[in-house]
């Protein structure tokens, strides 16, 4: 190898080292070359499933990043999300945050089925999910995922209900759930950037067109042309699976819009909307990603890397999941 072929190897390796080694945890680093050499094929069978899923339905991709958020929130990053019910375990895809709205699964078991017959028993499921969010991106910002997380084997429905932000929670709660997860306000309105594409239901945000703070009123902080608007799909009873887009300006595309969206008091959910109404700091953070799109994706995959590494479990703690909606026998 010639000196500068290697010094510019080099010279790259330690531009993503960085975002290579993303914490230290009880059992070792998470890194991005994890599976290099026992299953290098494994990032891009991800890729190219998780991009075919969107081919097939574009709101798929948010589902996954939806995935990996509500599993990362609840007993750490360790796809405790993707248990079903069996045995001693009752599943989180029960929980108020999940139920009749995560999804996505299946296409979690097709890159599950298929790394398996690539490289038994390797990757793991809770490795599966951070790949498969990074890669739901697309258009949008991309990063190195660390990887080397281990599964659960077990789930927590009291943790599910209880650690996931909500759509109708305050603002001062929806930050304290973060905090506990040692995520701060700026990861919390990059991260509530991700609502730049996918849908929400008419059941999330019903209370802001018509009963918002228990008397019987909308929510004036909602735009009331667009409160209108929404209302004709979204009644006082009946509907409550009616999907909206959660950016109507660029649904589908991985962009800024949605916080420039919140600054015309056109945000869908009161969790998106009390960014800008209850604190004068995520407010100030909702202008500067509104006006600068390179910031919004320079942030992002930083706030991202940090949700990733809430607790992992590593080393010879957990399990490499043979199925991820199951423990090994």
């Amino acid at each position: 190898m010639t000196r500068p072929m290697s010094f510019l190897i080099i010279a790259a390796m330690l531009a993503f080292a960085p975002l290579c080694l993303c914490g230290m945890t009880s059992g070792g680093y998470l890194y991005p070359q994890f599976y290099d050499r026992t299953c290098p094929k494994a990032k891009e069978i991800v890729y190219s499933i998780v991009a075919k899923a969107v081919a097939r339905e574009a709101r798929m991709a948010a589902s996954l990043i939806r995935l990996h958020f509500h599993d990362c929130f609840v007993k750490g990053c360790d796809a405790s999300l993707l248990l079903d019910s069996s045995g001693a375990i009752i599943s989180e895809k029960m929980s108020n945050p999940n139920r009749n709205s995560a999804r996505g699964f299946e296409v979690i078991d097709e890159i599950k089925s298929a790394l398996e017959k690539e490289c038994p028993h390797t990757v793991s499921c809770a490795d599966l999910l951070a790949l498969a969010a990074r890669d739901s991106t697309s258009g949008g910002p991309s990063w190195e995922v660390p990887l080397g997380r281990r599964d659960s084997r077990g789930a927590s429905l009291s943790g599910s209900n209880s650690n996931i932000p909500a759509p109708n929670n305050t603002f001062q709660t929806i930050l304290t759930k973060f905090k506990l997860q040692g995520l701060d306000i700026v990861d919390l309105v990059a991260l509530s950037g991700s609502h730049t594409i996918g849908n929400s239901r008419c059941t999330s945000f019903r209370q802001r067109l018509y009963n918002q703070s228990g008397n019987g009123q909308p929510d004036f902080t909602l735009n009331q042309a667009y409160a209108n608007q929404l209302r004709t799909r979204c009644p006082r009873s009946g509907g409550d699976q009616n999907l909206f887009v959660l950016d109507f300006v660029t649904p589908t595309k991985f962009d800024n819009s949605y916080f420039k969206n919140l600054l015309a008091s056109k945000g869908l959910l009161n969790s998106d909307q009390v960014l800008v109404t209850k604190s004068a700091v995520s407010l100030q953070l909702v202008k500067q990603y509104a006006q600068n799109n390179q910031l919004f994706f320079e942030q992002f995959p930083k706030s991202m890397l940090k949700m990733a590494n809430i607790s992992p479990l590593t080393g010879s703690k957990g399990e490499i999941r043979k199925n991820c909606r199951t423990v090994n026998s």
